[in-house]
């Protein structure tokens, strides 16, 4: 992927970093900080651009962990970047309760992402 870095802007929907690597919250519009952990929220009209144009970008800035939420599909993926490649942790689906990194301390129930709605079953 070719890009500039002094000139390229890119917008997470979601974006955390560790108090180690951020310990005070800069007084600027824009970090130059690449985050710890990105989440994009997909959707029929950027899911593309998040996949293709993001992923790639975000390893090359040196994020660690990468979610993509699909509402529509109810899934979550994760992945955590090793060296230039990103490596998938798992997708997760519906109302599973998950443990995923760098936030596997804590118990997520996918559930509540999706505002009470319930997974369909496929049928056999």
């Amino acid at each position: 992927m070719d890009f500039d870095a002094d000139f390229a802007v890119v917008v997470p929907d979601l974006a955390g970093w560790r108090t180690e690597s951020l310990s005070e919250l800069p007084e600027t519009a824009a970090y130059t900080l690449a985050p710890d952990w990105v989440c994009e929220i997909l959707s029929p009209s950027t899911g593309a651009d998040d996949r293709a144009l993001k992923m790639p970008f975000y390893a090359a800035a040196g994020v660690l962990h990468l979610w993509l939420i699909d509402p529509l599909l109810m899934t979550l993926e994760a992945y955590r970047l090793e060296g230039p490649r990103w490596v998938v942790l798992g997708v997760w689906h519906g109302v599973d309760r998950v443990r995923v990194e760098p936030f596997d301390a804590i118990e997520l129930p996918l559930g509540r992402l999706w505002g009470g709605r319930r997974p369909k079953r496929a049928q056999p």
